[in-house]
C-alpha cells in the first residue's frame, strides 16, 4: 500500500483485499462486467448460476442452497433470520467477546460491543471462548474439549428451565476480535450435538478466516474434522476483495422453512452481474495462483520466525494460528499471562512507523493479528519478524535502563 506521498507500506492485517490490493484480474472482471450489464437481481444472469455452483464446489453438499447480499452483516442477520425461522426458536448462543456485525440484531449477538451499551438481551447466551492459552481450561487440562462444550451444555440446560428455547449456535470459525483463536479440533462436533439435540442450529461465521486463509482447508470450519459440517455458513469480506458482496450458504431444508413463509428474501443488489463477476475472479485467482497451497507454506514459515522469537523474548507468551491467521500474544509474566496492552499498543505504533501495518485484537487490545493478504510472502514474512525483534529488544534495553 502507499500513502498520499509515495510511502510504501507492507500490509499484515487486510483481510479484506484477500488476493490482493487491486489485483488485474479482480479490476478486469469488474470493468468487463461493468460495461456489459450491471442491473438489479430480479433479472436472470448466468454469473449468479455460475457463481453458486463454483460455491458449492468448495462446501460440503448439503450446504447448496445460497442467497447472496452485499455485507457479512447482511449475511449473519439473514442467517439469524433463517435460523430462527426454522426452529420457531429465538434464543442465541455466542462466545464471549465475538463480534458479528454492526446492524442492531447482530449487535445483540456481539459481547464486544453490546457490554459497552445496552447490555445483554434476555434471549441471549453467552458461552466462554475455547482459548486454551487464557481461558478457563488451558492446555494442561485433560480434555478442555469436553469441558468448553460442556459449558454450552449448561447454557442450555439453565435457558430451559427459564422456558427459553435455543435457535442457534452462532460462532466465528476462528474468533478474531476474540484475539486469533483456534478452537480445538472436535469442540464444534460435541456443541453441535448440545445445539441440535435442543432444537437449535449451528452458523458458522467465516467471513474473517474463509476462501483458504488457513492453508490446510478452503473453509476454517473445515479445521475441526470432516465429521463436522454447520447448518449455515455466512461469508463476506474477502469474498470480493474489496468489493461489497456476501453469501449464506444452507440446507434445502432451513431454506424451504423460510420460504414457507410466503415472504420472499429480496435484496436489490445480492447477487448482482458485477458482484457475481467479481466473486468469480477472486475463486479464479485463488486457484491459479495456488493462493490456498500459499498460504500453508508462508504461514508455517512465519509462525516458525515468530517462535524462534518466542524463545527469545519473554514477553511473547504465546503463537497460535493456522495458514495465514496467526495471533501474537503479548504478556507481562509468564505465570499470570497477564496482557501486555501497553506494549502491544506501542509495538503497533512503532511498526507503523517503520512502514508494517498491524494491530491488536483480544479483550486486553494485547494480541498482535496477522491477517494479511494473500499475496503475503516469505520476503514479507522475514521482514515483519525482523523488524518485531529489533524493536523488542529495543524496548527490553529501555526497559533495564529504567
Amino acid at each position: 500500500m502507499y500513502d498520499e506521498n509515495g510511502r510504501q507500506y507492507l500490509d499484515c492485517i487486510n483481510n479484506v483485499a484477500h488476493v490482493g490490493h487491486c489485483h488485474p484480474d479482480i479490476v478486469k472482471a469488474a470493468h468487463e462486467q461493468n460495461q456489459l450489464l450491471n442491473t438489479n437481481s430480479r433479472y436472470l444472469h448466468d454469473n449468479l448460476v455460475d457463481y453458486a455452483e463454483r460455491l458449492s464446489k468448495t462446501l460440503p453438499e448439503k450446504l447448496c442452497i445460497f442467497y447472496f447480499l452485499n455485507s457479512g452483516s447482511e449475511a449473519n442477520d439473514l442467517a439469524l433470520r433463517l435460523a430462527r425461522q426454522y426452529t420457531k426458536h429465538e434464543d442465541v448462543i455466542v462466545l464471549d467477546h465475538a463480534y458479528h456485525g454492526h446492524l442492531t440484531s447482530l449487535i445483540d449477538i456481539s459481547p464486544y460491543k453490546f457490554r459497552n451499551l445496552e447490555g445483554q438481551k434476555e434471549w441471549v447466551h453467552v458461552a466462554p471462548i475455547p482459548d486454551t492459552y487464557r481461558g478457563l481450561y488451558r492446555e494442561d487440562h485433560e480434555d478442555s474439549v469436553t469441558a468448553y462444550a460442556n459449558e454450552v451444555k449448561n447454557i442450555i440446560e439453565q435457558a430451559q428451565k427459564r422456558g427459553r428455547k435455543i435457535a442457534a449456535f452462532f460462532v466465528e470459525s476462528l474468533p478474531s476480535v476474540g484475539g486469533q483463536i483456534i478452537p480445538p479440533a472436535g469442540y464444534f462436533q460435541k456443541v453441535a450435538e448440545h445445539v441440535h439435540k435442543a432444537g437449535g442450529v449451528f452458523i458458522a461465521d467465516e467471513i474473517q478466516v474463509g476462501f483458504g486463509r488457513v492453508g490446510k482447508h478452503f473453509w476454517a470450519f473445515q479445521l475441526q474434522g470432516e465429521d463436522f459440517i454447520p447448518d449455515i455458513v455466512t461469508m463476506g469480506k474477502p469474498i470480493g476483495n474489496g468489493h461489497p458482496i456476501a453469501c449464506v450458504a444452507t440446507t434445502k431444508e432451513i431454506a424451504e422453512a423460510f420460504a414457507a413463509t410466503g415472504v420472499e428474501y429480496f435484496n436489490t443488489f445480492g447477487g448482482n452481474p458485477v458482484s457475481c463477476a467479481i466473486g468469480l475472479a477472486v475463486l479464479d485467482v485463488i486457484e491459479k495462483e495456488h493462493l490456498q497451497a500459499h498460504a500453508t507454506e508462508v504461514g508455517n514459515f512465519l509462525m516458525k520466525l515468530l517462535k524462534e522469537q518466542k524463545i527469545k523474548h519473554p514477553i511473547i507468551g504465546d503463537v497460535r494460528g493456522s495458514g495465514l491467521f496467526i495471533g501474537v500474544d503479548l504478556i507481562k509474566d509468564q505465570a499470570e499471562r497477564t496482557p501486555a496492552t501497553a506494549e502491544a499498543e506501542y509495538l503497533i505504533t512503532r511498526l507503523k512507523e517503520e512502514c508494517i501495518l498491524l494491530s491488536t485484537d483480544g479483550p486486553g487490545r494485547n494480541v498482535l493479528k496477522f491477517k494479511p493478504p494473500m499475496c503475503f510472502n516469505m520476503e514479507d514474512a522475514k521482514f515483519v519478524v525482523d523488524t518485531i525483534d529489533k524493536l523488542l529488544t529495543d524496548m527490553e534495553k529501555e526497559c533495564l535502563n529504567q
